[in-house]
């Protein structure tokens, strides 16, 4: 009989289960949020996000790919971006690593010059894999801000050349796992928590968490003690890690490299955040704006492919995306 299985014995948790499976939920007794033997970590730094201009008329947050965190193994950036129309992100390339587009209000409009086009609303995931060469545009769609997460996530050395591909998911399609009074919400985007695991693919093992607590909650999260992690805090208030540490939203915190399990308490009010942690790559980073390898030889040849449309970027100077051209 599986962990599911025995929490369902009761009448009303069965038909709690039951409910929420159609869902893709995973419900998880409290007991399962307390680790045993945990060695926990502590939060070693705070960065809050400033505000910046990015694309033509947008507005992010930034804090990772910034002076005070230029990056974190294997994560480049990470930005909280609030785009209205007609402000956007139009035709730009892009090579060597990852995006991870994560929703959290209003609609985006994506188109590749592959012929590739979707758009993805308040919870729903884009996981893009640029690899050899991706040129495309993100505009927002409605007149909503569309607000989000924006991730780059490093390929290794052995990836950067892979073809370009897309892992999208709804937010009904994202695996979750929860408690029996709804406490502690967490949506599994990579990785696995309490027991569920994610959809995605990822070259490095990575954890990329969304979590929702209630006041008066205790989470504890397993993450490798070698990885590297940070959280970033969207609402709310929380405690963070075994010295905890009380940010204010808007905030990376990152995660010491001791200790095996990340602690969270939220003793005053609720709170929203995301967990994102991953395997270091240890490899040499050189970028160029949209361009991430491993050389400088590399990046001269990034620019020339791109310049030349060749070796991953064919078309890319005739090209023009739809969704861009309409906000002229």
């Amino acid at each position: 009989m599986s962990f599911t299985q025995r929490l369902a014995t009761s009448t009303p948790i069965r038909k709690l289960s039951t409910a929420l499976a159609k869902k893709n939920v995973t419900v998880v007794s409290k007991d399962k949020l307390r680790k045993m033997t945990a060695e926990y970590k502590t939060i070693d730094k705070v960065v809050v996000s400033k505000e910046q201009a990015e694309g033509v008329g947008a507005k992010v947050r930034r804090s990772i790919g910034t002076w005070e965190l230029r990056n974190l193994d294997p994560f480049l950036m990470l930005d909280e971006f609030m785009v209205g129309k007609p402000a956007g992100f139009p035709d730009h390339p892009h090579r060597g690593f990852e995006t991870v587009t994560y929703m959290l209000d209003g609609t985006f409009q994506h188109e590749d010059f592959a012929g590739h086009k979707g758009t993805i609303g308040p919870g729903d995931l884009q996981w893009m894999t640029a690899g050899k060469g991706i040129v495309h545009a993100e505009m927002p769609l409605g007149d909503k801000v569309a607000t989000g997460l924006q991730l780059w996530v490093n390929l290794p050395k052995s990836a950067k050349m892979v073809p370009p591909r897309y892992q999208e998911l709804l937010d009904k399609d994202v695996p979750r796992a929860q408690t029996e009074d709804g406490g502690v919400v967490v949506k599994v985007i990579a990785g696995d928590s309490l027991g569920v695991s994610a959809k995605v693919h990822t070259y490095t093992p990575i954890y990329y968490l969304d979590v929702k607590m209630e006041k008066g909650q205790v989470f504890e999260q397993d993450i490798p003690a070698d990885y590297t992690g940070f959280v970033y805090t969207l609402s709310g208030t929380a405690h963070f890690g075994s010295n905890t540490v009380k940010p204010e939203p808007h905030s990376t915190l990152v995660m010491s490299k001791t200790g095996n399990t990340l602690k969270i308490e939220t003793k005053d009010s609720k709170a929203h955040f995301v967990i994102i942690a991953g395997q270091p790559l240890k490899e040499p980073i050189v970028q160029h704006g949209p361009f991430v390898m491993n050389e400088q030889k590399e990046i001269h040849q990034a620019i020339m492919d791109y310049q030349m449309g060749q070796n991953g970027f064919e078309n890319a100077a005739r090209w023009e995306s739809e969704i861009a051209a309409r906000r002229r």
